[in-house]
């Protein structure tokens, strides 16, 4: 059975209650695009708001603590989201990674965690411009993923991988499809020899390097690619849906 495309909204250190309007409009529009997944990650804050308006869309985080409850002040646990309707979390994120110093083992611990509390998990990767033109870029994004991957049996159902260029967001730089090709191909054979072929296979690879409607489909085409991560194009819905319509015609092509 074919996997639909899956489009994931990072709305980031951004939206208040007035944002509620864009998450209903994608909400309702996402209904007459059946073939595509699509989904939200708000911050904290209105996590069960958007919840509650969502009647088709799913709804996540962008991070959670690797503890599940604790004398950790400002953090909030993986069961915690859950409480308040979130479905998957979005980790390892390069935000993450450069502003609080997250490593990949880390990374990991947050996994098991969101795991444990019945989440799906998007985790991400991703190397600097610096690494890119060191030639070091491939392996680099292999080693992010081999300390962080959860050791599970089946995969499919509860894990995503987002690949996200640092380099190609927000620099005016953009990774070229044989780019994209070729990271998402050498990370689906790490994904094969870390799950088997068959455990692997429902596993989504999405990128996440600034996609716009103006680039989404020739992206979404390219092999491999099993949807996109959206910054800044999610937080209107007008932009954000240019892209589910462009990963739902990629289905019909």
């Amino acid at each position: 059975m074919a996997i639909r495309p899956y489009i994931v909204g990072n709305w980031k250190m951004n939206g208040t209650r007035a944002m509620l309007s864009e998450a209903r409009a994608i909400d309702r529009a996402a209904q007459r695009y059946m073939k595509v997944e699509v989904a939200v990650a708000p911050p904290y804050t209105l996590i069960h708001a958007v919840h509650r308006e969502a009647e088709q869309i799913g709804v996540g985080a962008q991070d959670c603590h690797p503890g599940n409850e604790g004398a950790h002040t400002g953090d909030i646990c993986a069961s915690m989201i859950a409480d308040a309707g979130a479905k998957f979390v979005i980790l390892g994120h390069s935000e993450r990674r450069q502003d609080h110093g997250e490593t990949n083992k880390l990374v990991n611990a947050k996994i098991e965690s969101a795991l444990d509390a019945g989440l799906r998990v998007i985790l991400c990767c991703g190397e600097t411009l610096e690494t890119r033109d060191a030639g070091d870029a491939e392996d680099f994004v292999l080693r992010q993923l081999k300390v962080a991957l959860p050791a599970f049996a089946d995969p499919s159902e509860r894990l995503t991988i987002a690949y996200e260029p640092i380099w190609a967001i927000g620099t005016g730089r953009t990774a070229t499809v044989e780019d994209i090709a070729a990271m998402h191909g050498a990370i689906r054979k790490l994904l094969d020899e870390t799950y088997g072929e068959e455990a692997s296979s429902g596993v989504r690879i999405l990128y996440g390097g600034s996609v716009k409607p103006e680039n989404a489909r020739e992206i979404l085409s390219t092999p491999e690619v099993g949807g996109a991560l959206v910054g800044g194009a999610s937080l209107s819905a007008e932009s954000f849906l240019g892209i589910v319509v462009a990963a739902s015609e990629s289905e019909d092509a």
